[in-house]
Parts: structure tokens; sequence; C-alpha cells
């Protein structure tokens, strides 16, 4: 009798843990709010570029404050005033990760390794940096989404539709640099294979007069104004070790 009696306390105990634990499940939020660090990410060592209200930290290429303000809890670099946004910290060994979405048609990208901020003559700043492109246009080719813009194509197509959010991640380590989107990934290059201006290790030309082993595996992190509405929030980084 005390054995039954036991065994129904039990169940009875395991039920009431079921049900609180369902509860609190049930209330907890299944995605961080946006422009916030979860406590894992801040374990992790993530940290925040974009406080979703204002543009602290952030500047033109050139130097200057934005011409356009925070919209909706997103930073929209369009008509900001100069070729990109850039964050106004120099890193190296990082890891991105960013939500966009675009306006149709959208023609924009993501920097990195820009450096230096001073245009070469005849250049603009896109030839200081390396670029993951994002594009409302998908041929698979060197300047559709998640293309290392011009060098390396992207292996699939993994955006979603305009108006859609979709989540980035740029991997940064040293050379080796690898794009993640909706956690699909789609391209990597080792910038020591790059050892020739003009040139892609395949032998196939491409625009820049850069030897891509050669360039600085540290910089500037750029949304580019390429004419078109694009917008990014939840906009986070993490040093990686060497």
């Amino acid at each position: 009798m005390l054995a039954v009696r036991h065994r129904e306390k039990r169940t009875s105990m395991i039920a009431i843990a079921m049900f609180i634990m369902a509860t609190f499940l049930h209330v907890l939020p299944i995605h961080a709010k946006d422009n916030e660090l979860t406590r894992r990410e801040t374990r992790q060592g993530w940290r925040l570029l974009f406080d979703g209200a204002s543009l602290a930290g952030w500047l033109t290429s050139d130097l200057k404050e934005s011409a356009r303000p925070v919209e909706a809890n997103a930073i929209n670099p369009h008509r900001c005033g100069a070729y990109m946004l850039i964050y106004k910290h120099d890193i190296s060994y990082f890891e991105l990760k960013l939500d966009f979405k675009i306006a149709e048609p959208c023609n924009s990208g993501v920097f990195f390794y820009t450096f230096p901020l001073e245009p070469r003559d005849g250049r603009d700043i896109g030839y200081s940096g390396m670029e993951v492109a994002i594009d409302s246009n998908f041929a698979g080719g060197y300047h559709d989404t998640g293309a290392i813009y011009d060098l390396s194509k992207p292996r699939s197509n993994a955006m979603k539709t305009p108006g859609e959010w979709n989540h980035l991640r740029i991997r940064c380590n040293g050379p080796l640099v690898d794009v993640f989107l909706n956690n699909i990934h789609v391209n990597s290059i080792d910038m020591r294979q790059f050892t020739e201006a003009n040139k892609r290790p395949d032998g196939s030309t491409h625009k820049f007069d850069v030897k891509y082993s050669e360039h600085p595996q540290h910089g500037y992190i750029g949304l580019q104004d390429h004419g078109a509405d694009i917008w990014f929030k939840n906009i986070k980084l993490r040093q990686l070790r060497r």
C-alpha cells in the first residue's frame, strides 16, 4: 500500500514539474529581441554594433555623420551621404552577423577589410575593401547575393524574397573568408590564392587591380549605398582567436 502511494506521489510530482516546464517554455520568446544580445551571445563574446535607436559608432566612409537617421529600428545606408556607412573601428579576425531586408530592385553589399579609408586616385572606396554582395536578382554570378563581389560566386541562392528578413554571417579568419546566408554556407575564399591583380586563382579576370594575397587582413566594416533601399538590424560582432 505504501509503495502504491509512493508511486502515485511520484507520478503527481512529475506531472506538476512537466506542467511548470511547459508553462515556462510557453512564455519564453522564440527569438531574441531585435538589436539586443542574448545571455548566450554575451557568454560567447558577441558585442552589439547597433542599438536600434541611434547611429552611435557609425559614420559615412568620408567620416561624416549619416544624412539618413535610424528608421524602424534599422539602418538604411541609402542616401547616407557617401559610398557606405562604416563602423568606426578597424577590425581583424572576427565574425560578423546581421539581418538584412531589401527593396526591389536592390544592389548593395556588406564590406569588410576596408583599408585604408582614403580612396586611391581615380578609384572609389570600394577598391579599398572586399564585399559580400546583396542583389535582388540571382543568376549564380559574381555579383549575386552571397558572392564575394567579382571574386567568388555563391554556391547556391539562399536569399529570401524582397521584403523578408535574411540572416547573414561573415567569418574573417585572417585570409580565410566564409559566408553563410540563412544558415547555409554559400561561399568561401582563401585570399592567399589571389596572387595576381585582376585575376582569380582559376586564371579568369576580375575588375580589381589588387593582389588580394597582399591586401590587409583588417579594416572597416561597411554597409553600401548603391542606389537602393536596404535595411540592416541585429548587427553583432565577436573577435576570433588568432
